[in-house]
């Protein structure tokens, strides 16, 4: 079976050697991959393509070569408990009766209602549409569906439509340290930076040096410059939690890599959408955050400015005094955003969310339009994309 899997990415043009199959065999002995299609296909992915710009193509051939396995695998796996497949409380609607559940009628109807609710109700409830509680329709509570609601005791979002949370989670701070997968980013990255020289004339310049003696008639000419130093600097804005958790690893690469880059590069952590102040450690982001403000006082414009987000939240979020989901906010967050835009104009969005879903969620086309156009997506022709826009040098009004 792996034999042809070579043959066939061979036949596809990757450039996939023996040493590379032999290494899969090797880590496949050694039980590096569990029994899933899915560890398999990491594993052999980082054993046979080195290129990331061939991932896609990968793709292609090992679906083609693989059709079915995954059947094979369950029978391989045995009965699963079912409570390892489902949560009690969990509840599934049709998209019939999801579209039957209508909002409450906008923000300030809704944080009323919350304020009615917690003056009333006095015991625990699960299911129902009225009350705080588990599994229902209500906008209250966690493990059900509302198109507008609060979230309350959930572990992790799954709509991505809460307009606000109510629990203390905990966010990590993204590793710089990560190498896998990082080397094409910084292939990109480099095409942003620019070198100037600098300081004292103290290194030999050998050109110069080899063409001045020449033209003197043997006698040396020494020809001294400055040393180079990478000119650019670099504020990244990392989006982290709740729906980022799915884009850490691209994060951590792209983070990574931007550390090895760039010397100048100052990094912050913010949560759905940039707010008054923002936290260098997520451990202590509750603690020690850095004003909008002081960032802006203290760098000056010649910063580029990069924001990474997925920016799928609540529109509230950016719109609306409070909509933040973490604390309340007395200005909007598109007013902080615009303010960063001022002080930073040479600034670019960079969204993991693939870009066909943009169109069909209102808080990426409002982050967008605030961007004036200038968000690509988080890959390497976005990344392209977004580094030709910064080096152009266009200024957002």
């Amino acid at each position: 079976m792996l034999v042809n899997f070579y043959y066939m990415l061979r036949k596809a043009g990757l450039p996939t050697s023996v040493t590379e199959y032999l290494t899969l065999l090797e880590a496949l002995q050694a039980r590096l991959a569990s029994i899933s299609v899915e560890d398999f296909y990491y594993l052999s992915r980082s054993a046979l393509i080195k290129d990331e710009a061939l991932f896609d193509r990968y793709d292609q051939v090992f679906a083609a070569h693989f059709e079915g396995a995954e059947l094979l695998f369950e029978k391989m796996l045995g009965q699963v408990p079912d409570d390892w497949l489902r949560l009690q409380q969990e509840l599934f609607l049709t998209e019939e009766e999801k579209a039957k559940i209508e909002s409450l009628g906008g923000w300030e109807a809704l944080m009323e209602t919350l304020k009615q609710r917690l003056e009333e109700q006095q015991e625990r409830h699960e299911g129902g549409s009225k009350w705080i509680g588990t599994g229902g329709t209500s906008p209250f509570g966690a493990y059900g569906y509302n198109p507008e609601g609060v979230r309350i005791g959930q572990q992790t979002g799954r709509n991505r439509s809460a307009v606000k949370v109510w629990e203390q989670r905990q966010f990590r701070n993204l590793d710089d340290d990560v190498q896998l997968g990082t080397r094409n980013i910084k292939v990109a990255l480099r095409k942003l930076r620019r070198f100037a020289r600098e300081g004292v004339a103290d290194q030999l310049d050998l050109d110069a040096t080899i063409d001045g003696t020449a033209r003197n008639g043997g006698w040396l000419d020494l020809h001294m410059v400055p040393e180079r130093h990478n000119a650019i600097k670099v504020l990244l804005f990392l989006d982290v939690g709740g729906s980022m958790d799915p884009h850490v690893r691209v994060c951590e690469e792209l983070f990574s890599a931007a550390r090895a880059e760039f010397k100048h590069l100052e990094y912050f952590y913010f949560h759905n959408f940039v707010y008054e102040s923002v936290w260098k450690d997520n451990k202590r982001r509750h603690s020690e955050r850095m004003p909008i403000s002081e960032i802006t006082h203290k760098y000056g414009p010649d910063y580029k400015l990069v924001v990474v987000g997925d920016a799928t939240m609540s529109p509230y979020e950016i719109a609306y005094p409070g909509g933040s989901i973490e604390h309340w906010n007395d200005e909007p967050g598109e007013v902080w955003l615009r303010r960063l835009l001022r002080a930073y104009p040479n600034a670019i969005w960079l969204n993991p969310e693939p870009r066909k879903r943009w169109d069909y969620t209102p808080s990426v086309k409002m982050a967008r339009d605030i961007m004036h156009d200038r968000m690509f997506p988080l890959t390497l022709s976005g990344l392209d994309s977004g580094i030709h826009s910064l080096r152009s040098e266009r200024v957002l009004m």
